[in-house]
């Protein structure tokens, strides 16, 4: 082992250190989540990205790295010419080859939106400490594997990034997401086989790398998942929290519950995203004259007042149902990959299993519907309807980057307390927390249960909106078995905001 670790070691890269002060009472996270991105210039992934670098302040920003997909290449700049049936052009009756598709030859949406976060870096540091520099941003972005769909044949800048990460010291879980296709990942993966698979210690390697490695798919935009990663790399863990939580797609707007409909609406995306200055100005919703590509058949949504039949006149493929009113929510369609990995108290990142604001990793019974899985898993397990807290902590960050005066932005409440509490079967248990908030806001308790421990039934919850509950354990419980409490509490500011303290409780 030792002589594998000084070989290891010889390969490995030192990585830029990162440029973030120590923990305050913000943060509770000892060791953030190491997190690198890959994506395609879609205007989801666009939405998504801003919404990841207002949370930078909880990750470990390993990489930004442009991608390709299906959806979106950008061709070799030599006129090849590419097409691989069954793609999106193809849908649309699209059967010859082509040099390039949906992609600006010199895109820069990765770029810009991390130049923005630098022109409003101040304002955010006054709220939170621990957000990275722009200069670290900016020295972790790569153009990755973009030529083709699908092609992982040769090395980029990105997939080298990616091979040095996956290869260094640090066997913390690298979250490697792909919010378009995956083949830039699987050209990292498949440069690490081609260069070490013929050493005596490779079985060792790859069972490391295996362990180390978590992947967050956008679905598998390109089939490199299907083709190469999970046929040769069968052990590396994808991060499959049963569905979203909370709906940022495209179809968002259309299928949300009644009372969630307002965090959708053209009026409060103008008043908590719109107005918020320069990432207000980037953030795409429905009617706002943009396009990621110029005269992008696919990409109506920013020139959808022209109506439906001057569109469709102009060649558009009109894939939704309706267009909405200008101003609307379009989607986030790749948020919901790192919303499990935020710091919000719910501890989601430490265990699949555990459950946060994405959802859980559980056995879903197969006669459930994909549509239907949400809110399956939400029943099962009691949890709460996570969107106003996921919406409103957006909001929150986005008016953080348009002030530098702290008063004039709400903040989350601040939870102490103990995390784990060995119990007894029959013992009747009270618990603590104390709960502040920065902003002198009232603040609004409410514990549950999360059903994902080992014990398997309900406990009953005396107290259950203080900060000092009474659970008794019920005589049923068997030794092992834990228990999961979640406090859930919400100030009364502007937008309200919601943070959350778990409590395991292991039965001796």
């Amino acid at each position: 082992m030792k002589f594998f670790k000084i070989i290891v070691a010889l390969w490995a890269v030192c990585l830029v250190g990162y440029a973030q002060p120590t923990h305050t009472t913000h943060s509770y996270k000892k060791v953030k989540p190491r997190i690198i991105i890959t994506t395609d210039p879609e205007l989801d992934d666009n939405n998504s990205l801003i919404r990841f670098l207002l949370y930078s302040t909880d990750f470990r920003v390993e990489g930004l790295i442009y991608a390709s997909s299906q959806f979106h290449w950008k061709g070799d700049g030599k006129g090849t010419l590419w097409y691989v049936p069954n793609r999106e052009y193809g849908r649309v009756g699209m059967t010859q080859p082509m040099t390039s598709w949906r992609y600006v030859p010199k895109e820069r949406f990765i770029h810009e939106n991390v130049e923005t976060y630098a022109k409003v870096y101040k304002n955010l540091k006054v709220h939170h400490p621990d957000y990275p520099t722009p200069e670290y941003l900016l020295s972790k972005i790569r153009e990755g594997n973009v030529a083709f769909d699908g092609d992982f044949s040769k090395d980029t800048p990105g997939s080298e990034l990616i091979k040095q990460c996956i290869l260094d010291e640090d066997d913390s879980p690298l979250y490697i997401q792909a919010w378009g296709g995956a083949s830039t990942i699987a050209r990292a993966l498949k440069s690490i086989e081609e260069i070490y698979s013929e050493q005596p210690y490779w079985k060792e390697l790859k069972a490391r790398i295996s362990k180390k490695v978590v992947l967050c798919l956008s679905m598998d935009q390109d089939d490199t998942y299907a083709r190469y990663i999970h046929p040769f790399w069968p052990e590396i863990e994808e991060l499959n929290p049963n569905g979203m939580q909370v709906d940022l797609t495209f179809f968002a707007p259309l299928r949300v519950k009644e009372e969630n409909k307002v965090f959708y609406s053209p009026e409060w995306t103008e008043q908590y995203i719109r107005s918020k200055g320069l990432f207000g100005e980037r953030y795409r919703v429905w009617g706002d004259g943009k396009q990621m590509v110029k005269d992008d058949i696919f990409d109506f949504f920013g020139v959808s007042e022209l109506g439906k039949d001057k569109l469709k006149e102009k060649g558009y493929i009109l894939w939704m149902p309706s267009l909405l009113p200008k101003g609307t929510f379009i989607s986030e369609g790749d948020t919901f990959c790192y919303l499990n990995l935020i710091d919000n108290g719910l501890r989601a990142d430490e265990d699949p299993t555990f459950g946060g604001w994405t959802g859980a990793k559980m056995a879903v019974p197969a006669d459930v519907k994909a549509a239907d899985i949400p809110a399956y898993v939400r029943g099962k397990i009691g949890f709460p309807d996570f969107t106003a807290a996921v919406q409103n902590g957006f909001a929150a960050r986005m008016a953080w980057s348009v002030t530098d005066d702290y008063k004039k932005a709400n903040h989350e409440p601040v939870i102490q307390g103990i995390e784990e509490k060995s119990v007894h079967a029959g013992e009747r248990v009270t618990l603590s927390c104390k709960v502040t908030d920065p902003d002198k806001d009232k603040v609004t308790l409410q514990w549950r249960q999360f059903l994902v421990g080992s014990y398997p039934n309900t406990v009953t919850i005396e107290k259950a909106t203080t900060n000092s509950p009474i659970i008794t354990i019920p005589t049923d419980a068997q030794k092992g078995q834990t228990i999961h409490l979640v406090l859930e509490a919400t100030d009364n500011g502007t937008p309200s905001l919601t943070r959350y303290h778990r409590i395991i409780l292991t039965v001796k």
